[in-house]
Parts: C-alpha cells; structure tokens; sequence
C-alpha cells in the first residue's frame, strides 16, 4: 500500500514514514505545496496524510484539485489545534478523517488502515474470494484452509490486484507501487515480473483458481 506523506516538519514526515513502513507502507514524502501537486498530478496514492498548512500554500488546494481530478485517493487531514474551521471545510470538500497534532503514530497507522480498507474491501478485516481467503490484520493467506507463505511484496501485490480487480494493471504501474520514487531510476522492471511469477506459482500449487491472468504486451489483471 502506498502512503503519500505531505508535511513540511521533516522529523515528524520521517517518523511517520518509519512507523507505516514496518507495517509494510510504501511512502513518499512532499514538503511543500508545490512538491505535492506535482506528486498528486503524476501518482495514484491509497492514502495521503496531509498537513493543510503548507509554507508555501494550503493544503485544502489540494484537496481541491483531487476533486478536479475525481482521485479516489484515501486523505487525512493532520492539522494545528487552532485550525478547527480548515478541519471542517476540509471534510466538506472530501477529506476521509483529520487527526490534531501531536498525535500517536498508533492512531494514525490505524486510520490509514481503516481507510484503505474502507475504500478497497467494503471495511472488512477479511477478504474471501472463493477458496482464497486473505486476513489484513494478521496479513495471512490460506487456501482451502491451508496457509501459504508469502513474502511482504507478494502479498502487497497480491491485495493490490485484488483490490483492483478486473482491471489490467501495467507493469510500471506496478514498478511504482512497489518501488514509489525509486521505479523511475531503475532500467526495467524486470523485477516486477519475478514477484508476479513467484505469487502465481505459490497460489496456484496451493490449489487456487488462475484468477491472475497475464495480458500480454500490456501488464496483469486479477480476473473473477
């Protein structure tokens, strides 16, 4: 799953970014106005945690063009006790949730969380497809009752395909969401190739339907 952090006190960004990326969160971060926009018109993100005061602009502009772009981005708002009035106005233009600083890193995890399952699984712990079913909490699999072993880049690929499913997805759209800023600097995405081929193989000696389909030419789709 892929965070975009927007806020322009680097330890705080930094801190934030550590404690989602032991769950498993891909993040990026922007600490300024115009960093963020320029990674909002370019990237698709699950959440964004979003800081509305920018020193270079205000963050509910950016709300704004969200909602120019019909993104379906999930977005905290995080914001200054004072700022009660951009907090309402921020979940009037389409804000999923706004936490006061300071805050515990726990509860923001928990409402990244709560976001993204909200969006993507209809706000359930569990997803079932079929003989397939998927814990997100635990972050375990089982087939048929059988657990399976994946590693953290196949089962983020796994809920990602999953949670676009019957959509064909490319492979560097993929790249991106699982290397973020760093899939522009590698030469091809090869990588992304290995990971599908392992998550398919290990799905499919377990018992699972062929669900995942390769489209050549074009990239992958989770078909059911």
């Amino acid at each position: 799953m892929k965070v975009l952090i927007i806020e322009d006190e680097k330890d705080l960004a930094e801190s934030i970014s550590e404690y989602l990326s032991e769950e498993n969160y891909l993040c990026e971060f922007a600490s300024t106005f115009q960093q963020a926009m320029d990674k909002i018109n370019t990237h698709q993100y699950d959440c964004i945690v979003l800081d509305i005061m920018l020193p270079d602009g205000n963050g509910l502009d950016i709300l704004e063009e969200l909602k120019k772009q019909n993104k379906q981005d999930g977005v905290i708002i995080v914001s200054a006790k004072n700022a009660v009035d951009d907090r309402v106005k921020g979940l009037q233009m389409g804000a999923d949730d706004y936490l006061t600083k300071p805050f515990h890193l726990s509860e923001l995890m928990a409402r990244v969380f709560s976001i993204i399952r909200r969006k993507q699984f209809d706000n359930s712990n569990k997803i079932q497809n079929n003989e397939l079913q998927i814990d997100l909490l635990s972050k375990t699999v089982t087939i048929n009752n059988q657990a399976i072993v994946l590693t953290k880049k196949e089962f983020d690929l796994l809920i990602y395909f999953i949670g676009n499913k019957n959509k064909v997805i490319s492979k560097s759209t993929l790249a991106e969401h699982l290397s973020g800023d760093f899939a522009d600097m590698l030469d091809n995405h090869d990588f992304v190739y290995a990971h599908v081929k392992n998550l398919k193989k290990k799905l499919y000696d377990a018992g699972c339907d062929h669900y995942l389909k390769t489209v050549y030419g074009t990239g992958y789709k989770w078909e059911n």
